[in-house]
């Protein structure tokens, strides 16, 4: 019988993700990527010990291609924060399904790690420390995740904001939601991200 080919992790993220990206991510199974990669599941738990390693690996290698380093040092720190998000949000915006893993696994993924590290170090220039800069790192990749996430299930452009268009007994909604329509992804993310960079003051 001949032996089973070796795979690298690499392969094996690879495999999960392009499960993911077809199926979604409650298709994410041992047995999925195993079929995908033309092993056995029993044979698969020699490179992962199971979904959990999976996610995290998958996480990685979306991640691993953002730019982490800052703007420039004379780019004022809003604007480099923007920057850094706008990479991520590109980035992830190829591979929607992956977002809800993004929180879960961030403290196993290197490459969000080094991305966070340099969202603080700009913080930190700006004058954040402490408790504040806690909170405006939390708020900025909660907003960044939670829009990403929003994108996915509820787009401005989807059917659903249609029939939000169409309440007659709510107006200010109907009116917003037909409003809404010349609102692109670019312009909802920018545009939120600067108004919540614009409240974040040091101290």
């Amino acid at each position: 019988m001949p032996r089973p080919r070796s795979l690298t992790t690499g392969q094996v993220a690879a495999a999960a993700l392009a499960v993911i990206d077809r199926e979604g991510l409650h298709a994410l199974t041992m047995r999925a990527v195993a079929a995908e990669l033309g092993t056995s599941t029993m044979g698969l738990y020699r490179y992962v010990d199971g979904r959990d390693q999976l996610e995290a690996l998958v996480v990685e290698l979306v991640l691993a291609d953002v730019d982490t380093r800052p703007p420039g040092d004379d780019t004022p720190w809003r604007d480099s924060i923007t920057t850094l998000a706008e990479r991520v949000r590109i980035t992830v915006s190829a591979h929607p399904a992956v977002v809800p893993l993004l929180m879960t696994h961030r403290h196993r993924s290197p490459s969000l790690l080094r991305w966070s590290e340099t969202v603080l170090g700009i913080l930190t220039a700006a004058g954040h420390t402490g408790p504040a800069r806690v909170t405006a790192l939390r708020a900025i990749t909660g907003y960044m995740v939670g829009v990403l996430q929003l994108q996915h299930l509820g787009p401005l452009a989807g059917p659903g904001t249609k029939v939000i268009a169409t309440q007659s007994d709510f107006p200010l909604m109907a009116s917003t939601a037909r409003d809404a329509a010349a609102v692109t992804p670019e312009t909802e993310f920018g545009a939120g991200l600067t108004a919540l960079l614009n409240g974040l003051s040091p101290g």
